[in-house]
């Protein structure tokens, strides 16, 4: 087995909609840089994601260095939206837990609102004192997060992805395989491991950044939606049912949080502490 390596770095700017591959990252104590502080959200305030509204993956936010992003999405114009200024916040709710955001004006509402053909608002998460406590169960004191479903960071292994598509050649929807990585939408993607061995991580360094392992990742609907037409199928959650369980729930990547702050870059050395 060769020395593990980073392959590849990814963010999402706005939860849910396309990923954005970088060369570097700088990890913050809640996440990479530019990942997943802006959301979506309905006339409620509940946030938005492709499990109700999977058009979300044909719609992209470029990020620019000052934290703004440009929107874009087929038929639609692009828009650039500017951080807001601190101001007065909404409440928004996160997988019944509620975070205050800033609410990123009428432009941004209108084109997503177009987009998504319904009632959309864009907002900002813009202070530390809003980021989301990590789930008490398998977090430290202080631990905390963006716009992510739980946890700072996810990390999937390209060999257990390799090892995943050859299960679904074997079953009943192997139509549908092979399948990319990013229907799980990672952060960081590691190469040069045996399949399945993030099962017995608990410490990992990439590069000058060390993270401590949370839990396995559980999936949801989102990775059978195709992230370049958002079609939808049975895999991988039909083969991953049967294979990959804990604690009841479907299983694939592993959920991080950084132990300090620094760099990761593309290329970068992957050390297994324990």
């Amino acid at each position: 087995m060769s020395t593990p390596v980073l392959r590849s770095v990814h963010v999402h700017p706005v939860k849910a909609m396309r990923a954005l591959a970088l060369t570097e990252a700088e990890v913050q104590p809640w996440g990479l840089a530019g990942d997943r502080r802006w959301v979506v959200v309905d006339a409620t305030g509940k946030v938005v994601t492709q499990r109700r509204h999977p058009r979300m993956a044909l719609a992209t936010a470029e990020l620019s260095p000052d934290g703004a992003i440009t929107l874009s999405a087929p038929g639609h114009p692009p828009l650039t939206v500017e951080v807001p200024h601190p101001s007065a916040t909404v409440t928004v709710e996160i997988f019944d837990k509620y975070v205050e955001a800033v609410p990123a004006g009428a432009a941004a509402a209108a084109w997503l609102s177009a987009y998504l053909e319904c009632e959309a608002t864009l907002v900002h998460m813009d202070a530390p004192e809003h980021r989301r406590p990590v789930d008490p169960a398998y977090a430290l004191p202080g631990e905390t997060v963006s716009f992510a479903d739980g946890y700072p960071l996810l990390v999937a292994a390209a060999s257990s992805l390799d090892a995943l598509n050859s299960l679904i050649a074997q079953g009943d929807h192997a139509d549908e395989g092979p399948l990319p990585m990013n229907r799980f939408r990672p952060n960081l993607v590691i190469e040069g491991t045996a399949p399945w061995a993030e099962d017995g991580w608990t410490r990992l360094a990439v590069g000058e950044v060390t993270f401590r392992v949370a839990r396995p990742c559980g999936r949801c609907v989102v990775t059978t939606t195709d992230q370049l037409t958002a079609a939808r199928g049975k895999e991988p959650l039909w083969t991953l049912a049967r294979h990959r369980k804990n604690d009841g729930r479907v299983i694939f990547g592993q959920n991080l949080v950084p132990e300090h702050t620094g760099t990761v870059r593309v290329g970068d050395a992957v050390k297994i502490i324990d």
